[in-house]
């Protein structure tokens, strides 16, 4: 096992922000968090803009404590760090108290001792606002980019854990990458397209 000090991420594509994902395992989860209905790289960029606005340190303890009103105003900004500020900000400050009480506010300690790749996917999939897929997704992430592969790990994330594959942001290690993992998206988002429109057309005939 490693922490996320071992390898520079380049998901956000801004050197300040990728900086900080790097090395604070709470930025991280909190990008993983954000990372939906928005791009992937402004989701990234989220933690740092926070931790720029906010009172106190950017970590769960703190963040778990703040003013609620407080904390909406921080993360919308302006700039908005997503487009649902007042309710990613609630998820947050959810994720925070989960990681407070059940880590002691050590975010890398989700990850620092499992055993099995199976484990790992249960820890993430109980952290407040990770679903099934992004639990899946992260996991892929820690295994391909951070060397945190407990036996299993690849099996665990299926589909995202695949080597050489460009399905997510557990895949992105540059520009480059990142419009690999767009173009996957996008080609996933035509077929589901093409796969609802004859169930309609069958409902309505």
């Amino acid at each position: 096992m490693t922490s996320t000090r071992s390898k520079k991420l380049c998901l956000a594509q801004q050197p300040d922000a990728d900086e900080m994902l790097s090395r604070d395992p709470f930025a991280l989860l909190v990008g993983m968090l954000l990372d939906q209905q928005i791009p992937m790289e402004r989701a990234f960029a989220g933690p740092v803009a926070i931790s720029q606005r906010m009172d106190g340190p950017f970590d769960p303890s703190t963040v778990a404590a703040y003013d609620p009103d407080g904390f909406v105003e921080v993360v919308a900004g302006p700039p908005a760090v997503h487009r649902f500020p007042t309710a990613m900000a609630a998820r947050i400050q959810t994720l925070a108290k989960h990681l407070d009480e059940e880590y002691g506010g050590n975010a890398s300690a989700v990850w620092a001792d499992v055993k099995s790749g199976d484990d790992l996917l249960a820890r993430l999939s109980a952290l407040p606002g990770f679903g099934a897929q992004k639990a899946k997704i992260f996991v892929a992430l820690l295994g391909k980019q951070l060397k945190v592969r407990p036996r299993g790990w690849r099996e665990a994330s299926e589909p995202y854990g695949e080597d050489g594959a460009y399905k997510s942001v557990a895949d992105v290690i540059d520009v480059a990458s990142l419009v690999k993992v767009r173009q996957f998206k996008q080609e996933q988002q035509v077929e589901k397209r093409v796969v609802a429109r004859p169930l309609r057309q069958t409902r309505n005939s």
